[in-house]
């Protein structure tokens, strides 16, 4: 999953289109190693440990506390807006990780005298605190937490809902066959949604001012049709579908062993 990522942001900041997926990748082995096409990764766990950490306590916890004073399970529209609030806090948490990973990620297309060479996270952290100044860090936020809010909805809304009505047909029980297949729905959903603000994020933090804002990325991306928009849609979906399996099939195991029971 972390090549996917890795060829992803390469695609999405492409201004034409002049390499796939695989070409890219290939690109990248050849001139710089396999090693390579793992750039970036300290900062990618930094931001699992901001961004999916902060969403998914908000969202289960006011989830649960929520459904214990209603009948049954919430209705979709309250785990649409559950899902946008927490989602869009974890983003706004995580940019700054996110943002010294889409630059370690991109570092390797630069000439040699304009990379910036992070030695990891936290050293991208710092440096870009002391060279560009705090606010820097949070460039890009508003795309950030518009995403998380997508990708949210799209993982912890959907699967709920799926999970529901899986469960709802009578032909399979709260197993791991039904988080799989619950799973595998919201990742599609979540990849689907959040695809163009994805694009237009990775470029404003990849970017050295050369957009004035959102808005004026969103046109200059429009020009390369509407397509772009989606670009790295097949990386990006082989990211994060697995990803979002993963995740719910290991978070019901952990409740299953720890004995915590979810409203479905």
């Amino acid at each position: 999953m972390r090549r996917e990522t890795e060829a992803r942001v390469h695609l999405q900041t492409q201004q034409e289109v002049k390499l796939r997926m695989m070409g890219m990748a290939l690109r990248v082995v050849r001139s710089d190693g396999v090693l390579a096409l793992y750039n970036g990764l300290s900062a990618s766990l930094c931001r699992q440990m901001t961004y999916s950490l902060t969403r998914f306590a908000i969202y289960e916890t006011v989830r649960d506390q929520v459904a214990q004073g209603s009948q049954g399970p919430l209705p979709f529209y309250k785990k649409v807006l559950l899902g946008s609030i927490s989602g869009c806090i974890g983003g706004f948490v995580g940019t700054p990780a996110d943002m010294v990973n889409v630059r370690m990620q991109n570092d390797m297309k630069l000439p040699a005298n304009q990379r910036r060479n992070y030695a990891h996270a936290l050293d991208g952290l710092y440096r870009v605190a002391r060279e560009e100044g705090l606010k820097k860090l949070f460039s890009g936020a508003t795309m950030a937490s518009s995403r998380g809010m997508l990708v949210t909805v799209g993982q912890l809304s959907c699967y709920d809902q799926a999970k529901q009505l899986v469960l709802s047909t009578g032909y399979l029980s709260d197993s791991i066959v039904t988080h799989f297949v619950a799973s595998f729905i919201a990742g599609g959903c979540a990849t689907f949604l959040c695809q163009p603000l994805d694009v237009l994020k990775t470029r404003l933090m990849n970017s050295r001012g050369e957009y004035q804002g959102v808005i004026h990325c969103a046109m200059e991306t429009a020009k390369l049709g509407p397509l772009a928009f989606y670009k790295g849609l097949l990386p990006a979906g082989i990211r994060l579908m697995p990803h979002t399996v993963l995740t719910f099939v290991f978070l019901e195991q952990l409740r299953k062993h720890f004995g915590i029971k979810v409203p479905s």
